[in-house]
Formats: C-alpha cells, sequence, structure tokens
C-alpha cells in the first residue's frame, strides 16, 4: 500500500495552476480571439465542479471533524464577499487604477487558492482532488481575465503579460508552500475549521465570481460545460477516488 504524501500533491497542483494561468495568459497575448471564446467554458465547467464539491464532500468532512465548521463555511464567504467589496470600492476611488486594483484582488485570490490546495490535500487526497480540479481549471480564464484587466487599465501588453503571470500565477504555489507548514501542525478540529472556510471561499468563487462572469458571455453549450464539471465532481464522489 502506496503512503500518502499530501505535500507532493499539494505542489503538483499548485504549480500545475501556475502553469495552466500561464496557459491562459498566452493565449490571451498571443490567440486573444480564440481565448476570448473559449474562457466561459473553462469559468462554466470549473464552476461545476467548485459548487459541487464543497457540498458534496468538503463540508460533510469538515462538519465530521468539527461541528461548528458551518460557522468557518459562512466566515469564509463573508472573507471573500466583504473583501471584493473593498475592492470594487477603492477600483471607484482611484482614478488611475481599474486594472491595478482589480488585479490586486486577483493576486488576494489566487495566494488563497494555494491555500485551499495546503488545507484539502491535508484533509485527504478526495478532498483535495474534489477542490483543485475545479481551481485548476478556471486558471485557464483567470489568467485570460488578469490580462485583459491591466490592459483596461492602460498597461502595455508586455507588461500586462508579465504582471498577470506574477500576480495571478505564481501568487498560487507561493501561497500553498506559505500555508503548508500551519496546515500541516493544525489538530483535527482546527483543520474542520480550516476547510469549512474552505468550503465558504470555494462556494463564493464559484456562484459570486465564476458563474455570474459567464452568464455576461453566455454562449451555446455553456450550460453543458457547467453540467459536465458536476457530473465529474458526482463521480468522483461515487467512486470515492483517492
Amino acid at each position: 500500500m502506496t503512503t500518502y504524501h499530501p505535500f507532493t500533491w499539494i505542489a503538483i497542483f499548485a504549480l500545475g495552476a501556475a502553469l495552466v494561468n500561464s496557459a491562459g495568459i498566452w493565449a490571451i497575448y498571443k490567440k486573444r480571439d480564440w481565448a476570448q471564446q473559449v474562457k466561459t467554458y473553462f469559468m462554466c465547467f470549473a464552476a461545476g465542479v467548485l459548487i459541487s464539491s464543497p457540498l458534496l464532500f468538503a463540508f460533510p468532512q469538515a462538519v465530521k471533524k468539527n461541528f461548528y465548521a458551518g460557522f468557518s463555511a459562512l466566515l469564509g464567504f463573508l472573507f471573500m464577499f466583504f473583501s471584493n467589496r473593498v475592492i470594487k470600492y477603492l477600483t471607484k476611488q482611484k482614478e488611475l487604477a481599474f486594472g491595478i486594483t482589480a488585479a490586486e484582488g486577483i493576486g488576494i485570490h489566487s495566494f488563497v487558492d494555494g491555500i485551499i490546495y495546503s488545507v484539502t490535500f491535508s484533509v485527504s487526497a478526495l478532498t483535495g482532488f474534489l477542490a483543485g480540479i475545479g481551481l485548476v481549471v478556471h486558471e485557464f480564464a483567470e489568467g485570460v481575465i488578469t490580462f485583459s484587466i491591466l490592459i483596461k487599465g492602460g498597461i502595455t501588453e508586455r507588461k500586462a503579460a508579465l504582471y498577470a503571470l506574477l500576480i495571478a500565477a505564481l501568487t498560487t504555489p507561493l501561497g500553498a508552500f506559505v500555508a503548508y507548514p500551519f496546515v500541516r501542525g493544525l489538530n483535527d478540529s482546527l483543520l474542520g475549521h480550516a476547510l469549512g472556510f474552505v468550503v465558504g471561499v470555494l462556494i463564493y468563487i464559484s456562484a459570486s465570481h465564476l458563474l455570474p462572469e459567464a452568464r455576461e458571455q453566455e454562449k451555446e453549450h455553456s450550460t453543458l460545460a457547467f453540467l459536465l464539471g458536476v457530473t465529474l465532481a458526482l463521480f468522483m464522489v461515487a467512486t470515492k477516488i483517492h
């Protein structure tokens, strides 16, 4: 029987997320029309996974470890909600920095993604896979969006590509590697709270970020992409892939 090493999978998914995000940046930089066409499908598929996996598996796991994990899930959702409100408020107040301030929000979001890998894979392989697949898939669209936001903020294309790489791609492995030593030391009760917080974050990302963005640019078969994401999460939970 093989030994499960959470850090190995954390590193694979965090670095994989950075690569997929970089692919999105490269695609929008080199193949703008194609990248804009496919990003909606990536967002819809990722949303399907990320709305299903916390409800089907991660949240029950959190409550099993700590009965009060629901409070942490609410806190995670509210954290994302209010941090996004603060970012939007700052964006409106500064003339220059629609691009910079919005990108700052994406950087925080990507850093949190890295923390999610550390928490979920520390709970179990299945929990990590369920959260990780949706997060990795949505990184392509996030790379496209980050580059587009920076361009809209008046930054040149080359600088936008470089800044997007630093802000959106590299912050995810940074978050994972910074968080891992702390997460590894948590007992089951605190890990339940941490997982509950992650559940709230994932539900917010899916319901309040990915789906509204996809709906604004809805395309034929985007609903199918969403349902495929839901189906994948159901399949993984039903077969308990380890």
